[in-house]
């Protein structure tokens, strides 16, 4: 006969195992509604200080859902065609860019310290040509690819049609379902369920909007700065350096890479360009680290990149591109399970013993 609390594990286990089996088998369709709840998620406070203003629920989701189209419109008509016109350029320049590298610095890659550190120099010219010559249909290819995929185009309908229904209805009724799902806790382990929810929602909802606000100002910072220099494509690597920085230091890392990159061949010799570029990204890691960070997110619910990472390799493994939208959330969700539990064992006897405890 199993115990009590052995049959509450067994259930809560097998409920699990029955969401990440559906979640498995619906995964194709999931992303308006991962979408909607994402946005229901980090717009419900905003609808909580309209509704304390006076406004219904229903008006108050109503005025958020107005606000956001215009927004999301606006970014549409203004910001996309310029980054995508930016990208097409930029990876059809890219071989280019790569092979007048070579030809800069291709002296370096026979020289003693290259052959004294194992460098193949004809293996790096044969991969930069080969790399050349099918680089030109790279920007065709991957535009037609995202267009004539069946499932590429029912998302990003599904999203701009779908996806604002189930925001406003999830905003319009957030606290009523906050409720029902209360009143489905058990009794016994309900205070104690109420309490790791505020843990988890606190660390998500800290991170998860301070990271992206982070990002977004990092990515105007960037972009501003890498334009008024003049760096050819600065708006689109400044606006996804931001964007990538959600990932901490990544952003960082593939911005600085391309910029020097394209700075190099941009502005060689004029070095003083180059130290710009160089200063532009040290300023922003500085602002990030000792100023934004701090204030938007706060030092005690960062979130250790390697979990981070992870998180993005096993749920982008399991659901695709849905799994990259939730694996920040559920990662940090996770963690704060995992740190209850490890919490539990301690204080159990399978880990004090019954014994009396050791002096050190």
């Amino acid at each position: 006969m199993m115990s009590h609390r052995q049959k509450a594990a067994a259930f809560w286990l097998g409920g699990l195992l029955l969401v990440l089996i559906l979640l498995v088998v619906f995964r194709q369709i999931l992303l308006p509604f991962i979408a909607g709840a994402a946005f229901a998620y980090a717009l419900h406070p905003a609808a909580d200080w309209l509704e304390r203003r006076g406004l219904s629920r229903f008006a108050a989701a109503g005025a958020i859902l107005a606000v956001l189209a215009v927004l999301i419109v606006a970014i549409l008509i203004l910001l996309v065609p310029l980054l995508v016109n930016q990208m097409i350029e930029l990876l059809r320049g890219l071989p280019g860019y790569l092979t007048r590298l070579e030809q800069m610095f291709g002296a370096s890659l026979d020289s003693e310290w290259a052959r004294f550190l194992g460098i193949d120099a004809e293996s790096i010219r044969t991969a930069i040509a080969a790399f050349t010559s099918q680089g030109v249909g790279i920007a065709t290819t991957l535009i037609g690819s995202l267009w004539t995929g069946g499932w590429a185009i029912v998302d990003i309908v599904s999203l701009l049609v779908v996806t604002p229904f189930i925001t406003f209805y999830l905003l319009r009724d957030w606290h009523q379902m906050i409720a029902r799902v209360d009143r489905l806790l058990p009794r016994d382990q309900a205070e104690e369920i109420r309490r790791l929810g505020r843990d988890i929602d606190h660390k998500v909802s800290a991170f998860v909007r301070g990271q992206l606000l982070v990002g977004l100002l990092l990515g105007i910072f960037y972009a501003i700065m890498l334009v008024a220099i003049g760096l050819n494509y600065g708006l689109l690597i400044g606006l996804s350096a931001g964007i990538l920085s959600f990932i901490p230091y990544l952003g960082f890392t593939v911005g600085f890479a391309v910029s020097i990159i394209i700075a190099i061949v941009q502005f060689w010799p004029d070095w003083p360009w180059l130290l710009a570029v160089v200063l532009v990204f040290s300023v922003g890691e500085l602002l990030e680290g000792y100023i934004l960070q701090p204030r938007l997110i706060g030092r005690n619910v960062g979130l250790h990149p390697v979990w981070l990472i992870f998180s993005l390799f096993a749920f982008g493994l399991l659901f695709g591109f849905v799994g990259l939208l939730i694996a920040i959330p559920l990662g940090a969700a996770i963690g704060v399970i995992l740190r209850f539990g490890i919490e539990r064992y301690q204080a159990s006897t399978l880990y004090r013993g019954t014994g009396p405890m050791d002096v050190l």
